[in-house]
């Protein structure tokens, strides 16, 4: 079972280093800086369908290592095609000499990176075909190293083909490399729309006063904490839920105020029951230079379940969906909002304008076609 957005990823097993059948082959080796068992959103959605037809081996960043340690790696299969490593190393450089324990091949069909961070990886194997799937522009996030521009320049002079999370992500990209493509986030449609059914509201929200306003997805330097307390102060009526976790700020960043729930990490398959209990749903995104090129998934999961949303003014959700999100500023403009939607009853225009945008997207298509894209420029 997949899992999404703001989640814990419990599929898998770990297995010890002697139980692992050493030096397998693979048809691609993807680098990703986000944990496959932290929330589960782009590469999760993108690589566990590639998985379907190949053999995938994910290796994530470095986890806990000392001097003493020797360099080993946790070994985790989510399934027959999907294998993660986790590298006890003592930097990423350091992946180099482990990956020879795991990968047969002389040559892998597929490298794929989302960070940059990998690059002095590329030349630890041989890849037919290097891909560069950015999905956030790494080096804008807050304590993000000065290398890390230096080595993203590396990795897109060495990358066969670029692709993109978003519109602003490949006008960026595309004034660097002459072979980029955009595929913005997706959705998991029929996952969601069970919201629009009769399933039940998870214990935690279903006796908080009503009406609910919600959040899900990571909690960090991205969000707006500052007008999220200031609308909660002027609508104490409303009850105000963040489902996710922290990231780069700790409890004493998050705002007091007595109508804002936090739940923290919610599993995939609960997702939409939490947003059956959403009465809006919000993305409260400050505007910085960490969201300056983001393409929110949780966009098209909240229409497909079929809920009203109000967003900050993030670049890719005001050119593609201005006509059926509601844009605020600030809180007086996110209160204003929030009053108008629950005073309006007929949303049926609305949802019209949702069943439009949600035909023409999926996870199952955005991968048909980058696998389309692969294959040509590999034959």
């Amino acid at each position: 079972m997949e899992k999404n957005t703001s989640t814990k990823q419990g599929d898998g097993a770990v297995m010890p280093k002697e139980e692992v059948e050493q030096q397998q082959y693979y048809d691609m080796v993807v680098f990703c800086h986000l944990r496959w068992q932290f929330v589960y959103q782009r590469p999760q959605h993108i690589i566990s369908r590639f998985s379907k037809s190949m053999k995938i081996l994910m290796v994530e960043e470095p986890v806990g290592f000392n001097n003493e340690d020797e360099a080993t790696a946790i070994f985790t299969e989510v399934n027959p095609n999907l294998h993660i490593l986790q590298p006890k190393v003592r930097d990423i450089e350091a992946i180099a000499e482990v990956l020879k324990d795991y990968v047969k091949n002389g040559s892998i069909p597929v490298g794929w990176f989302y960070s940059a961070a990998f690059s002095p990886l590329l030349s630890a194997l041989k890849f037919d075909t290097v891909v560069y799937d950015c999905m956030d522009e790494l080096a804008l996030f807050k304590d993000a190293p000065q290398l890390i521009i230096d080595q993203e320049k590396y990795l897109l002079s060495n990358a066969d083909i670029v692709f993109t999370g978003g519109k602003s992500l490949f006008e960026s990209k595309r004034e660097m490399h002459d072979n980029v493509y955009c595929f913005p986030s997706s959705v998991d449609e029929a996952h969601f729309a069970t919201a629009l059914n009769g399933i039940e509201i998870p214990a935690d929200i279903s006796n908080l006063p009503k009406p609910v306003v919600g959040y899900f997805g990571v909690i960090d330097e991205r969000i707006d904490l500052e007008m999220i307390a200031e609308t909660a102060r002027k609508m104490p009526e409303v009850s105000f839920v963040m489902i996710g976790p922290l990231a780069k700020i700790s409890q004493h960043d998050l705002p007091k105020e007595a109508n804002i729930h936090y739940t923290g990490m919610k599993s995939y398959v609960e997702l939409p029951n939490y947003l059956k209990g959403f009465d809006i749903a919000m993305m409260p995104f400050a505007l910085n230079d960490a969201t300056k090129f983001i393409s929110p998934t949780k966009t098209l999961e909240y229409m497909a379940a079929g809920k009203a949303i109000i967003s900050t003014r993030i670049t890719d959700v005001l050119r593609d969906y201005s006509e059926c999100v509601k844009f605020a500023d600030d809180a007086d403009e996110f209160s204003k909002h929030i009053s108008n939607l629950l005073a309006t009853q007929d949303q049926l225009s609305t949802i019209s304008q949702y069943r439009e945008i949600l035909d023409n997207t999926s996870w199952d298509a955005t991968v048909a076609k980058m696998q389309s894209i692969i294959k040509t420029f590999a034959s």
